[in-house]
């Protein structure tokens, strides 16, 4: 399991590389194979591709919504109104600590 989802994220060639050599958006994408590791049934993603280039994060937003829409639960914070919008079917937005709108989308993230 652990090389099929370091393979899916595209770090299985850095598998035998300690932490310290690899770049911030290896180390994002091992964090999230480690996460998806045990099948959790609820998946708290905190900017899930923050520190990742835009191929990187487009590979992990993918493994996620495969993984949603096999069955997974996601729920996922950011920044990024893009992001959230590709990746949700519910969105709530929050301004000063409470939330200032929801909405229902038409993904199936």
């Amino acid at each position: 399991r652990a090389l099929e989802l370091l393979d899916e994220l595209g770090v299985a060639d850095r598998r035998n590389n300690y932490p310290a050599t690899l770049s911030g958006g290896e180390r994002q994408r091992v964090a999230v194979a480690r996460a998806l590791m045990n099948r959790p049934a609820l998946l708290l993603a905190d900017e899930p591709t923050g520190a990742l280039d835009s191929r990187s994060g487009e590979q992990v937003m993918d493994l996620l919504i495969d993984l949603n829409q096999i069955g997974q639960t996601l729920l996922i914070v950011t920044h990024d109104p893009e992001l959230a919008t590709r990746c949700a079917s519910r969105l709530v937005e929050f301004a000063d600590g409470r939330i200032a709108r929801q909405s229902v989308l038409g993904a199936t993230a």
